[in-house]
């Protein structure tokens, strides 16, 4: 820890040295962004084909062209995206953009917007705005949906890194670059107005966004300010159809001495140990496969324990603005001061009805798979279900400030320091009423066709009759998470043209995190008055469930979400439970955390055949301090403090050698931390009482003492620029990581835990733990192609293209119910699809320009299950697809239309239960998801 004065120490004295707020970890294609010039060809970014001889070329063609030259030109392995004019980045938001950058699978779709990305197979990626990072709330790293796509100029995806860039994030780094004024000659305004059809919701969405710039020269030096701003709004519709988890039953003719009925469900407890839940590949699914029962062996089905279907209705907006003022006193120096702001405000009313199928009064006899003990189809009587209305209500806000000074020492250097702090914050409220019932029976195929169950009751039509129903439980809960940063950084860099060394670089960054968490919650049973009671008003029922594509109930009643948020204090007297004035949040967890890092990075060059091979190599230096509190809410708030501390030294390596002026080899060596994620450090409990009937409950809590996990990172790449814009590349990369947070699941007991629903004092709680090592692998191709020999009407015609092939191996230790470690097996990464492609057809002429394109990844491992049943315990996603199309028509100079569609082929998400050999989409099948399509329209215009 000796190190820490000297960082203070130096950044003190630099800072008053220059006389200017410093501080932003920034390369020097950052530097580039800020000042409006490129400190050196290496790494800038180009205009498309500008300085190739005849023609610079614009739209989407442009953009297409300029993201390639990115990669042509960087050091590192960069692939990027580039809007094709001011406001123009062709998606909803940034992770929908990324989709089609070759390594990047995209997952999570519902809401009528993708969410959730991983770069080849890891979900961590380092987020940073203008290479400062970013984070949402108590978050690691920053909600890029959030991120409007009007607001972006560029995003450039790192797959490889130097020792000058933030350590964090082993999937790699993804770099949002937004417009600063010095980027235009004068005044420039431009907008976009467009509306967006979901087809799902039924709903039409406005999408506004406005663009103000300009700059002046003075007599103190040119001056730029820059306002952009960008609002969004979007309603939506989920609806699922879910086949529940699997568990033991009787046959029909049980064994005398088991003490079992026809048909009854075999519980893991009653006395003895019957069965365990939770074994990775679950049960034998054999034919006549046994259970010690009371000392009988006791053949058995594996029948599914219920059904449900949930129709979400949600709404979401993103409001958005940044803006940026500049001055530049003379031709070597520039100031930057900027403010950037992401909003977002989700609205959801979940529609969930559920009916188990596990009882077994009047049983009636059940088909099964071909060849297994699974129930494919049965009837159940005098079944238990219930509706639940869960209303959530969430919001959050980000702001980065920053101030940026950039001098140039004479032609050769430069000196760049930057301040920023950021704050976000995100509240969430939720309130949930359910209803019950007994139905007399109930009908269920367990997979209809294509993973879809079908179900009805004896009478459906009971599932709107209000006086059907009875108000059961309540569930009232909020929290609030809120971060924070003061993060300083200073790099300086000094260039020569001839010699083996090109570039020295060097810098300092230091980083002080703060984070807390907050939460209320408070739970009762069950009312026992009739639904009526509420009055109409308060009543919802909804239609049309599933679109048709699923032979199950279209429509029940509920209360109505809004009506419980907005009466919430009545609905909480209903059950004696405290009013708001009465409620308040306890904090559960707090952090401080200090990050200072160093790095040296060196450039070199020499001549091999006669042909230059340019060398990066560098080392950089991080040192992390961090401090807990925890607040046990189960234990009158008492508190725990931790502090923990790591350093590490981490090389990195580049070589990139032109075997001809277009045929480029390259190879990267590096080193990157995970950072554990807040959440997974807080040891609080989250608890869910037993509402299975298994004997106890389940849980979540952290593990104070997470270490990060450490990457050696491998790639060799071969690309060939064989035209000015088309290319091919092949990409071949490796992962040796150590230290993988994995989940480890141990049986504890936890009194007073508050639990109403499914009343328990034991809780299988899963931990995140460092006990994995694991090794990703792959190749990447990818294709830019503009051919030439096109008749005249399809000149401007392009394709763009890339697969990605991933291998992924994870060891998993395997533990009994007291946690103690028995073994191991071998898993997949999450998330990981073995194979993936793009392809997008592009055509840009004259007004016209136009991309049809398609992304598709197989099947994968999406998580884990709680260990609480009997099926295997990984829950796989079917293979998932995208058929985009985008259309712009510019009408003049000024002014263009835009028409796009998303998910034209009308895709589902599903998903089923699987684990090594065990398990399949057909006997497993878990749930279906439809995703809806989109259209929009638009109107853009600059001048």
């Amino acid at each position: 820890m000796a190190f820490k004065p000297v960082f203070l120490r130096t950044a003190s004295v630099v800072a008053l040295v220059l006389a200017s707020p410093a501080l932003a970890q920034t390369t020097a294609e950052d530097a580039a962004q800020t000042t409006g010039t490129a400190p050196d060809a290496a790494n800038a970014t180009p205009e498309p084909d500008a300085g190739e001889g005849d023609i610079i070329v614009t739209g989407v063609r442009g953009s297409i062209v300029g993201a390639l030259n990115v990669r042509r030109e960087a050091t590192q392995i960069v692939d990027s995206i580039v809007a094709e004019d001011v406001g123009k980045l062709p998606d909803n938001n940034v992770v929908e953009a990324l989709q089609r950058v070759t390594g990047i699978q995209v997952t999570d779709r519902t809401g009528g917007e993708a969410a959730t990305i991983t770069i080849r197979g890891l979900a961590d990626p380092l987020t940073t705005l203008n290479g400062r990072n970013i984070f949402t709330a108590a978050g690691q790293s920053f909600s890029l949906q959030d991120v409007s796509a009007n607001l972006v100029k560029q995003v450039d995806v790192y797959k490889t890194r130097s020792a000058d860039q933030i350590e964090t994030g082993l999937a790699g780094q993804i770099d949002v670059k937004t417009r600063r004024p010095l980027d235009f000659d004068g005044f420039t305004i431009s907008g976009l107005a467009r509306g967006i059809y979901n087809e799902q919701a039924d709903s039409f969405n406005p999408n506004v966004a406005l663009l103000v710039s300009d700059r002046w020269e003075t007599g103190i030096g040119d001056i730029g300010l820059l306002v952009n701003g960008s609002y969004s709004r979007t309603k939506y519709r989920n609806m699922s159809v879910t086949a529940g988890a699997l568990v033991p039953f009787a046959t029909e003719t049980p064994p005398a001495g088991s003490g079992l009925a026809a048909l009854e469900r075999i519980f893991p407890g009653d006395g003895n140990v019957n069965w365990q839940p939770g074994l990775n590949a679950g049960l034998p699914t054999t034919p006549g496969s046994t259970l010690n029962i009371n000392g009988v062996d006791t053949p058995y089905y594996l029948s599914r324990d219920a059904v449900f279907s949930s129709d979400l209705y949600g709404k979401r907006e993103r409001p958005a603005f940044n803006a940026a003022l500049q001055w530049a006193p003379n031709s070597s120096s520039v100031y930057t001061a900027e403010v950037f702001y992401a909003g977002f405000r989700g609205e959801t009313f979940n529609s969930m009805q559920f009916s188990f199928v596990d009882y077994w009064a009047n049983p009636q006899p059940v088909e099964l798979y071909e060849g297994t003990n699974i129930v494919k189809s049965r009837v159940a009587n005098d079944v238990y279900g219930f509706n639940s209305a869960d209303f959530t209500r969430s919001k959050t806000d980000s702001f980065v400030y920053a101030l940026n000074g950039q001098w140039d020492l004479g032609t050769r250097g430069k000196i760049t320091a930057d301040l920023a702090y950021q704050t976000s914050t995100y509240k969430t409220s939720f309130i949930a009423m359910r209803t019950e019932r007994v139905a007399d029976q109930i009908t269920v195929d367990f997979n209809a066709g294509g993973g879809i169950p079908s179900y009805h009751f004896s009478d459906d039509s009971l599932l709107t009759d209000a006086s059907s129903w009875n108000i059961a439980q309540l569930y009232d809960n909020g929290g609030k998470d809120k971060g924070s940063a003061l993060t300083g950084t200073l790099d300086a860099y000094y260039t020569w043209d001839e010699g083996f060394f090109r570039q020295i670089k060097g810098g300092i960054r230091v980083d002080n995190r703060k984070a807390a968490s907050y939460v209320r919650t408070q739970d009762a049973g069950v009312l026992g008055q009739s639904l009526t009671t509420l009055g109409e008003d308060a009543l919802f029922t909804n239609s049309d469930f599933f679109d048709g594509r699923a032979d199950v109930p279209t429509s029940w009643v509920l209360p109505s979400g809004s009506w419980l948020y907005n009466n919430a204090d009545t609905v909480r007297g209903l059950y004696g439970l405290a009013t708001s004035d009465e409620l308040s949040l306890a904090k559960t967890f707090n952090i401080d955390e200090t990050t200072m890092s160093a790095y040296l990075l060196a450039d070199g060059e020499v001549s091999i055949f006669g042909r230059p091979l340019k060398i990066q190599g560098g080392i950089r230096y991080v040192d992390v301090d961090t401090d807990y509190d925890f607040f046990d809410r189960y234990n009158n708030g008492a508190q725990t403090s931790v502090s923990s501390g790591s350093h590490r030294w981490l090389p990195s390596f580049t070589a990139r050698y032109e075997v001809t002026p277009n045929l480029r080899v390259r190879f990267n060596y590096g080193e990157t931390l995970r950072r554990p994620n807040f959440a997974d450090i807080n040891p609080n409990y989250a608890l869910t009482g037993d509402l299975t009937n298994v004997g106890y409950g389940s849980g979540t809590a952290g593990t104070a003492n997470l270490q990060p996990t450490h990457s050696k990172n491998y790639d060799l790449a071969v690309e060939w620029y064989f035209d000015r814009d088309s290319a091919i590349y092949v990409t071949g990369f490796r992962r040796e990581i150590e230290g993988l947070v994995v989940p480890l699941t141990v049986l504890e007991n936890i009194p007073n835990n508050g639990i109403v629903a499914g009343a328990t004092d034991y809780f299988a709680i899963t931990r995140p733990v460092n006990a994995s090592d694991g090794v990703l692998k792959g190749v990447e191709l990818g294709l830019t192609w503009f051919p030439k020999f096109l008749p005249s009407f399809l000149d401007g015609l392009g394709f763009v293209g890339s697969a990605t092939i991933l291998d992924s191996k994870q060891n998993i230790p395997q533990t009994d119910s007291a946690g103690n470690i028995t073994g191991e097996e071998t898993s997949s990464f999450f998330n990981v699809s073995d194979f993936s492609y793009n392809a997008t057809l592009a055509y840009d002429r004259g007004p016209v320009g136009a991309r049809l394109s398609y992304v598709w990844r197989k099947e994968f491992l999406h998580h884990n299950e709680a260990r609480l049943f009997a099926n295997p315990i990984g829950v796989w996603y079917r293979p998932e697809s995208s058929l985009d199309f985008q259309l712009s028509l510019k009408v003049n100079d000024q002014v263009g239309l835009t028409f796009d569609a998303v998910n034209l082929t009308n895709q589902k998400q599903q998903s089923y239960y699987r684990f090594g050999d065990a398990g399949g989409q057909d006997t497993n099948n878990l749930g279906t998801t439809l995703l809806s399509r989109t259209f929009a329209v638009g109107l853009r215009f600059s001048m």
